[in-house]
């Protein structure tokens, strides 16, 4: 059994792989939390709570002055009964006030994994693979019930935690905070790391000690956002790459969420991760139920490539879903960067033509195809076929392209509404806004309110008729531009403030019925490039385009800060032209190349004004990459050499049964008299020979992990190497 509860000492002991996660039932009903880390067999209290008389920490119970809720590691705390650090929800009745007082109840554990109602979440193919404990609260002064949701992974260091609450009394009770996950660690030797970043350069890896005080990420844009991303853990002092305990935590949620550290004055840790509480209130009246999102916990004792590999199985098996989830992904073709907006029908099949002629599988085709889109400021929501541009429509352009052995794909970006647009002069209550207020806009275009059925319902008919109207298996969904004047007309004034969170998930609903009801196609969802790139997106839609930003040195530290959570088969990464559009760097081709490689690769320049040698390069690179790219997409990841903290960058691939891998370096500036390097690799079999097939060399695994191999002097600025490596 994963989920154990001790009768006699009321402890509840969770396990999974080789992990454990201990809470108590203390004091009258509060739920403690005792411990989370390595497996132990079973738990006598070895370090059992204590209790001291702590000043100006105030007790429940007057006779009792060394029990206090403030000095009490807690499961899920509230706020008002003593506990002055940051509570896991926040209620307010219709009195006015705001203090609550959650209990103990009752528990039931089932095998398997209850799904979320109308949220994205993980889940289990057969029940064997999970066990499910529910913990139930009560307030019973005002009848509210609470369940804490822990899932525990047999075969995989993971619990998986969410709430429900449920109003079971005879008045509305307002939610002010309503956090997915608490834990209370009883010390804070812990540095903090987060992957912040801006459109362009997101998910840079930060690391930076614990203090006293709250450090936290968040989002208050609808979005989780180019700015944070929902992740955030807590490392060891002493942890690297591939050694010491950390503790991860990881939202599987795609709007506005708050993630947070609190050391308190007895250098204990609080850490809550759920959706943003600014500006966020929802009305729970009697008998109505509010689900929050789900937070993946992952311990690993092998540092962060323990947890990063943990979450890249977690995610690629068992939270994207479909078709896609377990298929080699195409090579694709995009006119994005190669014409803009600037394309007719003959260009677009020039492309396409050229692309496979080099070996590409897929054409895709961006913005522009639809309305008056001849730049970015007209025709968001009218999603009809610019017949100046396709005179014989997008159905003629799809056979024209699938007929040559190419699929097609698409751009889409149905959250949005252009103000010039015929939508928004039928409809222009349809978009998020406040009465009376500006409508303030980006790139143009303003969000329509998917808060509201109708217009879910209008954007599931309008792109549904598109994508029944052509032969396509390939929709990129984008987003471009984040929330202002939060409000929506179809909600009463009292629920204002629930906009935020029923937009997202109106957004789920769409998603759900759209890729559903077309499950041939594979969806590939964008946001200014990474600025949605979170779980929450990935359980509709198995890949994000990581980054606008195609510069290959960019790229390195996007795409390394990237995997720290998920999976290379989530990672879109193309080839574009240079100077870059993005930087104006100037890199080659085979830097380029292989970085790219390293993702869901493609190509976004006009492939038509390559030379012959260029042409050459890309149909090396494509069919290089045919050859390795399940082992790429669907293998180990292993990171060797850090761009945040070097001139060199290295990683690699290493395929399921460890007979095959893939080793790639990049060095990005020249420096003089540049000492020797080597690298150590990872993930191999030491009892294994390998040959490097460039190097036309042969080295047991445990030589190459253990003494490592020499790199060869690599000249110039922007270089790099990929060496091959298989099973004699």
């Amino acid at each position: 059994m994963s989920i154990n509860f001790c009768e006699k000492t009321q402890t509840f002991h969770l396990t999974a792989k080789n992990m454990s996660y201990l809470m108590q039932i203390v004091n009258d009903g509060y739920l403690a939390h005792l411990y989370w880390g390595r497996k132990i067999n079973e738990y006598n209290h070895s370090n059992e709570l204590r209790y001291a008389d702590r000043a100006f920490s105030g007790n429940p119970k007057a006779e009792d002055r060394t029990f206090s809720l403030d000095t009490l590691p807690q499961e899920y705390p509230a706020f008002g009964h003593t506990d002055y650090r940051s509570p896991a929800y926040h209620i307010q009745l219709e009195n006015g006030t705001t203090v609550t007082d959650l209990r103990y109840d009752s528990f039931n554990i089932s095998k398997g994994k209850p799904r979320l109602e109308g949220l994205p979440s993980t889940y289990v193919e057969a029940d064997e693979e999970a066990e499910t404990l529910e913990v139930i609260l009560k307030d019973s002064l005002i009848g509210l019930k609470v369940i804490l949701m822990y899932t525990v992974y047999e075969k995989m260091n993971v619990i998986t935690r969410s709430v429900r609450f449920e109003n079971a009394g005879s008045s509305s009770l307002k939610l002010l905070k309503a956090a997915s996950v608490n834990v209370d660690f009883r010390d804070a030797d812990y540095d903090f790391l987060s992957l912040p970043g801006a459109w362009g350069r997101e998910r840079h890896l930060a690391r930076t000690e614990l203090t006293p005080g709250i450090q936290s990420i968040e989002s208050r844009r609808g979005a989780s956002s180019h700015q944070q991303n929902p992740f955030m853990a807590l490392a060891a002092k002493e942890a690297t790459e591939d050694h010491g305990d950390v503790y991860a935590f990881s939202f599987v949620y795609s709007g506005n969420f708050l993630g947070s550290v609190e050391v308190d004055q007895f250098d204990c840790s609080r850490v809550t991760m759920g959706i943003n509480p600014f500006d966020f209130s929802w009305l729970l009246e009697p008998s109505q139920v509010f689900q929050t999102p789900e937070a993946v916990l992952v311990y690993s004792a092998d540092g962060l490539g323990g947890m990063s590999r943990t979450f890249h199985e977690l995610y690629r098996t068992r939270l994207c879903r479909g078709e896609y989830r377990d298929k080699p992904r195409p090579v694709l073709i995009n006119n994005w960067e190669a014409t803009y907006f600037d394309f007719d029908e003959a260009k677009i099949v020039e492309i396409a033509k050229r692309g496979k002629a080099l070996g590409m599988e897929l054409f895709v085709l961006d913005d522009g195809w639809f309305g008056k889109r001849d730049d970015d400021t007209t025709s968001l929501g009218d999603w009809l076929v610019d017949k100046e541009k396709l005179p014989n429509g997008l159905e003629n352009l799809a056979a024209t392209i699938t007929d040559m052995g190419m699929a097609f794909g698409l751009w889409f970006e149905p959250e949005m509404v252009s103000v010039d647009s015929e939508l928004y002069r039928e409809h222009p209550d349809w978009c998020i806004h406040v009465p009376d207020r500006r409508r303030s806009e980006s790139r143009q275009q303003l969000i329509l309110d998917f808060s509201r059925p109708e217009v879910c319902d209008e954007i599931i008919n309008k792109v549904s008729a598109i994508l029944e109207s052509a032969p396509i298996t390939y929709v990129k969904w984008d987003m471009n531009r984040h929330m202002t004047e939060v409000g929506s007309a179809g909600l009463p004034p009292e629920r204002q403030r629930e906009t935020a969170h029923r937009y997202m998930l109106g957004l789920y609903r769409v998603m759900e019925e759209i890729t559903a009801k077309f499950p041939y196609i594979l969806f590939e969802s964008c946001s200014g490039g990474g600025g949605r790139f979170d779980p929450g997106m990935l359980y509709y839609m198995p890949q994000t385009w990581t980054s606008d930003n195609t510069d290959a040195v960019s790229r390195l530290k996007i795409q390394y800060g990237t995997s720290f959570v998920y999976p290379v088969s989530s990672m879109g990464a193309h080839v574009s032209a240079v100077p870059n559009h993005q930087v104006e760097r100037i890199t080659s081709l085979e830097v380029r190349g292989h970085v790219a490689m390293s993702g869901n690769f493609g190509y976004e320049l006009d492939i038509t004004k390559l030379s012959e040698r260029e042409q050459e390069i890309i149909a090396g690179q494509v069919a290089l990459y045919k050859e390795i790219r399940e082992m790429v997409q669907f293998g180990f990841f292993y990171r060797l050499k850090s761009p945040f903290t070097s001139n060199d960058t290295s990683w690699m691939f290493v395929n399921d049964d460890r007979s095959e891998a893939v080793l790639t370096y990049v060095k990005v500036l020249a420096e003089p008299n540049d000492p020797f390097r080597k690298i150590r690799l990872k993930g191999l079999d030491p009892r294994k020979k390998y040959r490097v097939i460039e190097l036309g060399k042969s080295f047991y695994g445990d030589e190459l992990m253990n003494i490592g191999i020499n790199i060869p002097r690599l000249s110039g600025d922007f270089n790099s190497m990929m060496w091959r490596l298989r099973e004699e």
